[in-house]
């Protein structure tokens, strides 16, 4: 079972995915500034090691330098996420949850052709 992270973690997890699945310390600070989040050093550190923890990353010595590892991928992590929404929310109906993104404008028809033809496809992207 995938863990639950804050979004703070997610935020560092989606760094690391974007990085090809790891990334150095250095990398993952760059990023972080790159974006306006002046988190500080020692926030980060603790982040990285509850995610370390929690087995969503592992960590590596390159030399004096720490780099980071996803062991959970983002695809596996965002159907874990979705599998918990449904059963929490719509109690695992997939019906109840698209009915809700279609009362609400959250799908627009043109998301619903794309949807129907992936669908017909057999799941298989264009």
């Amino acid at each position: 079972m995938t863990p639950q992270v804050s979004d703070s973690e997610l935020e560092l997890m989606k760094i690391v995915w974007a990085e090809g699945g790891s990334a150095r310390y250095a990398r993952i600070m760059e990023e972080l500034a790159r974006t306006g989040r002046s988190w500080q050093k020692n926030t980060v550190i603790t982040l990285l090691s509850r995610l370390v923890e929690k087995g969503m990353l592992r960590t590596s010595k390159i030399g004096r330098r720490n780099e980071y590892a996803a062991l959970v991928s983002e695809g596996d992590y965002q159907a874990a996420q979705t599998q918990c929404l449904l059963n929490k929310l719509y109690e695992g109906s997939a019906k109840g949850l698209v009915a809700t993104l279609i009362q609400q404008d959250l799908l627009s028809p043109e998301d619903y052709e794309e949807l129907r033809r992936f669908w017909e496809k057999g799941g298989e992207p264009e």
